[in-house]
């Protein structure tokens, strides 16, 4: 029995060959493309997923910003109303010691007057005049001891948000 057996042409045989390495290239050519492909959304998912982290530590900086801006002006009205409110006090103060002034300056003047002697006129000078001046140094020692308590009161909100601000900004923005 005759077998028969087919050769293939030396053409045919070139284009198979042709044709299975242009598919393997392809292959290959298709799996790179894929891998980069790949490679680039996950290099593009990194870099959205750094610069979110690096917007929201933004914007949380940006917050605690206009929270500590917040809190230093209303320290500041704070501070201010408290100073009023001393240098009110202390205008009443000033008023309340000048009018005790002048009463016992109209008092003296009309002890004065009404004197006999020459005597009794000094002896009144006199004690008008270390009455006065006693009571003016202790009055300005009261007023510079309520003026340092204002001062103190209305610096103590605004030394208080220092320490805040010192604090806050002191501290490494967390990574």
């Amino acid at each position: 029995m005759t077998v028969a057996t087919k050769t293939k042409s030396p053409a045919t045989a070139i284009e198979e060959v042709a044709t299975q390495a242009k598919e393997q290239y392809e292959g290959f050519v298709k799996a790179g493309q894929e891998q980069v492909v790949k490679q680039f959304e996950q290099t593009a998912a990194a870099l959205k997923e750094q610069a979110d982290k690096t917007i929201a530590q933004f914007f949380k900086g940006f917050e605690d910003l206009q929270v500590l801006s917040k809190g230093n002006v209303e320290a500041l009205i704070e501070s201010t109303t408290t100073a009023a409110k001393g240098a009110e006090d202390l205008g009443r103060e000033v008023a309340a010691y000048t009018q005790a002034s002048l009463d016992k300056s109209i008092t003296t003047g009309k002890a004065l007057l009404a004197a006999k002697t020459l005597q009794e006129v000094v002896e009144l000078q006199n004690s008008y005049a270390k009455s006065s001046f006693d009571a003016m140094v202790a009055e300005a020692t009261r007023l510079q001891e309520m003026s340092v308590k204002v001062a103190n009161a209305a610096f103590a909100p605004l030394n208080a948000r220092l320490n805040v601000a010192v604090e806050k900004l002191s501290k490494p923005l967390a990574a």
